[in-house]
C-alpha cells in the first residue's frame, strides 16, 4: 500500500468504501474490486446542484455513411479536399451547390492535423437543411473522424504494422456497436457506458427522489444502458408510453376503472388474481425477484403514465410540433415520447436522466444516394420538432443529444451506376451533438485526409476503399458527455477504463470543447 493511502485510511470516504467491499465479500473478487472503484469514484463526486441534465443517444444503426453527410463544398480546381472527396466518392458525390452551408470559423483546429489548417469551405447533406442551421446558430457541433479505439494508431503504416492492438472484430455490426455503447473495444461485453454513467450520477443527483430509472430506452435493451453497480437498471417504454401488459385493453380499460379499482369483468378478475400472486413471498430467491421485477415495472408503469400526463398540461402541443416538421415517424416518435418524459420529469423525480433512441437503414450497400437521402431527411425533421419542443418547454439548455454508429462506411463505392450504388463497413465516422449548452458552430476533432490506398497522407486503414483510421476514440467523445452530466475526474477510470491511453479530453490537442 502507497503512503498517502495508509495516511488517509482513517477518512470517512475510505471506512465506506471498506465496509462496502467487506459486504461484497460473496460477489468475488473481480466484482469486488469494481464496486470498490465505483464507491471511490461515487464519494468523489461534487454535491449535487439541484439543476437537471438530460443526455441523449441517438444511435444511428447499420454504420452511418458520414463521408455524406458532412462534405467539402469547395471549387475542385483550387479546393484539394474538395477535388479528393469527388475522385474517392465518385458516382456516390453530391453536388456541391446543393449542399447546405455551414459557417465552420476561421478559427476551427479541425484542419491542422491532415490539411495544414487549410480550411475548405463546408456543407451539410442537402436534406439537412435545419441541422445546418442549428449548426450556423450556434447549437450544434460536428465531431471529426471518431471511432473505436484499442489504442491510438497513428498511421496507415502503424496500422499496417500489427503492433498496435485493435478493436475486436472490426468492421462488424454487432461488434462495433456493443462496443461503440460500451466504450471498450479490447475486450467482451460486461456493460455500457452510459449504464457505468448512471451507476455513479443516480447516488450523487436522484437518490432520495427518484421514482423509476433513470435510464430509460425508447428502442428495447440496449448494450449502452447496462450498469456494472445495480445501481440503475434500464427501463423500456415505446413510444406510446410504457409497455402494459397484454389482455387488458388498452391501459387496463376491460380491467381497471378510472380510480384504479377493480371492474367485475374477467379481464379484471385476471389482473387482480395475476396481482396477488405477485404480491406474495417466495422462499425461492429466484421466484422472489421475478415478482420484485414485476411489482417494480407496474409502479413504473403509473409513474411513467403520471409524466406523460403532467406534460400533456404544459401548454406545449406535442403532436403538432412533430406533425408541422415532418416528424410523424418511428424516429420522430421515439424523441416526441423523451420531450414529454423531460417535460414531466418532476413526477418522475430525477435531476439526471439518459435516454436512448434508435434509428434504423443505415447499412446502405446499395442505392445509397437515394436511401441515405431519405434517412437524413428523417434525421433532420426530427431533430428540428425535438429541439423546437425543448425551447418550447424551457429545457433547450438542459438536454444534450448525440450522434453515434456502428461505423462509417467506405469511401469508395462499390458500383460505377449512381442509382445502384452503395458503400460497405469502414470506421472512422462523423458524429454530431446539439443543444443549447453545446460549443455549436464549429467541427472538433480532426476532419480526415481524403486521400485512399497507399498515397501520401492517407489514413486508410489497409485497404483502398476509404475506411478512415479515427483520430478520437469513443472513450474521449463519451467522457466528455459523461463530463457534462457531472461525472468528475475521479470517476472517469470507473466509467472509461482505456481512458488514459488516450489524451484527456481538456488537452490541448484533444480538441474536443465541444460542450
Amino acid at each position: 500500500m502507497k503512503k498517502h493511502q495508509k495516511e488517509d485510511l482513517a477518512t470517512r470516504r475510505d471506512f465506506i468504501r471498506q465496509t462496502a467491499c467487506a459486504s461484497l465479500g460473496v460477489t468475488g473478487l473481480v466484482n469486488a474490486l469494481a464496486q470498490m472503484r465505483l464507491m471511490t469514484a461515487a464519494m468523489a463526486q461534487t454535491p449535487p446542484d439541484g439543476s437537471y441534465k438530460a443526455l441523449v443517444c441517438l444511435f444511428l444503426n447499420g454504420g452511418h455513411d458520414s463521408n455524406n453527410f458532412l462534405v467539402p463544398a469547395g471549387d475542385p480546381a483550387s479546393d484539394g479536399i474538395r477535388s479528393d472527396y469527388q475522385t474517392g466518392r465518385g458516382v456516390l458525390s453530391l453536388d456541391r451547390t446543393t449542399l447546405r452551408s455551414l459557417n465552420v470559423p476561421t478559427t476551427t483546429r479541425a484542419f491542422n492535423r491532415w490539411h495544414g489548417g487549410n480550411i475548405s469551405p463546408m456543407g451539410l447533406h442537402p436534406e439537412a437543411s435545419h441541422l445546418a442551421q442549428l449548426f450556423n446558430e450556434g447549437d450544434l457541433a460536428v465531431l471529426c473522424n471518431v471511432g473505436t479505439l484499442a489504442f491510438p494508431v497513428a498511421s496507415r503504416a502503424e496500422y499496417l504494422s500489427g503492433n498496435i492492438p485493435l478493436p475486436r472484430q472490426l468492421f462488424s455490426h454487432s461488434d462495433q456497436q456493443t462496443q461503440w455503447q460500451s466504450s471498450v473495444s479490447d475486450k467482451p461485453f460486461s456493460s455500457g457506458w452510459g449504464g457505468r454513467a448512471a451507476d455513479l450520477l443516480h447516488s450523487s443527483y436522484n437518490a432520495g427522489t427518484s421514482k423509476v430509472s433513470m435510464s430509460i430506452s425508447l428502442a428495447g435493451i440496449n448494450s449502452f444502458q447496462v450498469g456494472t453497480a445495480g445501481q440503475v437498471t434500464q427501463f423500456v417504454v415505446n413510444s406510446s408510453g410504457t409497455v402494459p401488459l397484454s389482455g387488458f385493453g388498452t391501459n387496463y380499460t376491460d380491467a381497471l376503472n378510472t380510480d384504479g379499482t377493480y371492474k367485475t369483468s374477467d379481464a379484471a378478475k385476471r389482473l387482480k388474481a395475476f396481482e396477488d400472486i405477485m404480491r406474495l413471498t417466495h422462499g425461492n430467491l429466484h421466484e422472489e425477484e421475478y415478482n420484485r421485477i414485476v411489482v417494480r415495472a407496474r409502479a413504473a408503469e403509473g409513474t411513467i403514465g403520471a409524466a406523460v400526463t403532467a406534460a400533456n398540461t404544459t401548454g406545449v402541443n406535442f403532436d403538432s410540433i412533430f406533425s408541422t416538421a415532418g416528424a410523424t415517424t418511428s424516429l420522430g416518435n421515439q424523441l416526441k415520447m423523451i420531450a414529454k418524459l423531460i417535460a414531466g420529469r418532476n413526477v418522475l423525480g430525477n435531476n439526471r436522466q439518459i435516454f436512448f433512441c434508435q434509428i434504423g437503414g443505415f447499412d446502405t450497400h446499395q442505392t445509397l444516394l437515394v436511401s441515405h437521402g431519405n434517412l437524413v431527411r428523417e434525421l433532420n425533421n426530427s431533430i428540428k420538432a425535438f429541439s423546437e419542443t425543448l425551447k418550447a418547454l424551457g429545457v433547450w439548455n438542459d438536454v444534450v443529444t448525440f450522434t453515434a454508429s456502428d461505423f462509417n462506411r467506405t469511401f469508395t463505392p462499390n458500383n460505377t451506376d449512381s442509382t445502384k450504388a452503395g458503400s460497405d463497413h469502414g470506421w472512422g465516422s462523423h458524429a454530431f451533438i446539439t443543444g443549447g449548452a453545446v460549443n455549436g458552430g464549429d467541427l472538433y476533432g480532426s476532419f480526415p485526409s481524403l486521400k485512399t490506398g497507399a498515397v501520401t497522407g492517407s489514413i486508410d486503414a489497409g485497404s483502398n476503399r476509404g475506411r478512415w483510421i479515427p483520430d478520437t476514440s469513443v472513450d474521449q467523445y463519451a467522457a466528455r458527455l459523461a463530463s457534462w452530466m457531472g461525472a468528475d475526474s475521479n470517476s472517469m477510470e470507473a466509467v472509461f477504463p482505456n481512458l488514459g491511453r488516450f489524451d484527456a479530453t481538456t488537452s490541448s490537442t484533444a480538441n474536443l470543447g465541444f460542450l
